[in-house]
């Protein structure tokens, strides 16, 4: 029986999150395999792949903060807003002749609470269509701006690229759900100069970062999963059951929050909770809502 768990990718560029999922379930000999959170074909870096029980995980990860180092060309603006697409015509003022202080006050405008619009190809639904395919059909949709957070947006590095564009390195810290392409694009749109992304490597998903990642050619040779308890405990706040409550619990059935001999773990409300057995096993993602543990899902056979 193949073991449950998580398989963390470093992602080569030019291929699919939906390939890197379809080779893992080669590796893994089962169809049972998801990914948490998207990465586009350009990119590389994390990608958090679930197999067998741990792919119901994966909607609870998918909203962990993520990080990023990305290259963005200031003086070109393009359709996807990525290298990807095609360059559409100049803007006014060569980018060539920003200085550094210019683009770190630029940069910090986009730093907190921000509201930012999806790319127009991208896999945002619009009336239970994708953003992209109504896009390809001529039939671009009007996306709304939605609330996203960026922690960290920091210069690394900036240098001249010829024909009056440049290039810079950022560091990105940010919510999920926000793009960094749009970033590239509302940067370049701030400065009158147009911006693209032109690389993007994902460092972090939540608590699994790139140096614990494994390329694809490194998992054919040794393919392993990280145990579903092992990265239930690594992602989330945890709490330990009696038996008792591991059997209640496992099938569906709501705790009091508190009693005489739980401590509750130190999570927001409404966060997700992993609840494991005595034995170690994961029992259950569980929520605290309204003095009560409510099971969100259940692992225990």
């Amino acid at each position: 029986m193949t073991e449950s768990g998580l398989v963390i990718v470093d992602k080569s560029g030019g291929m699919t999150s939906h390939d890197v999922v379809a080779l893992i379930r080669k590796l893994a000999g089962t169809r049972r395999v998801g990914h948490a959170g998207t990465l586009d074909p350009m990119a590389t870096g994390v990608l958090v792949i679930g197999v067998e029980k741990a792919t119901r995980l994966l909607g609870y990860l998918a909203l962990s903060e993520k990080e990023y180092t990305a290259t963005i060309r200031l003086g070109q603006s393009t359709v996807t807003d990525d290298a990807e697409g095609e360059i559409l015509a100049p803007t006014a003022g060569p980018a060539s002749d920003l200085d550094e202080g210019t683009l770190r006050a630029a940069l910090a405008s986009f730093v907190g609470e921000i509201m930012q619009v999806p790319p127009k190809i991208s896999a945002i639904k619009v009336d239970g269509q994708r953003a992209y395919h109504l896009t390809r059909s001529g039939a671009a949709p009007e996306l709304s701006a939605r609330p996203v957070t960026v922690s960290r947006l920091e210069l690394l590095a900036f240098r001249p690229a010829g024909r009056g564009l440049a290039d810079i390195d950022v560091a990105v810290t940010c919510s999920s759900g926000t793009y960094i392409r749009a970033i590239a694009r509302d940067l370049g749109a701030g400065l009158g100069a147009g911006g693209h992304l032109t690389a993007l490597r994902r460092t972090r998903v939540g608590p699994y970062t790139i140096d614990a990642a494994k390329t694809l050619a490194e998992l054919a040779e040794a393919f392993q999963v990280t145990p579903l308890a092992q990265a239930a405990a690594a992602a989330f706040c945890s709490l330990r059951l009696t038996a008792e409550q591991a059997r209640l619990v496992s099938h569906g059935v709501r705790l009091h929050a508190a009693g005489p001999d739980q401590e509750l773990p130190v999570a927001a409300p409404d966060e997700p909770v992993a609840a494991f057995a005595p034995d170690g096993s994961l029992t259950a993602l569980v929520v605290n809502q309204d003095g009560e543990l409510r099971p969100l899902a259940v692992f225990a056979p």
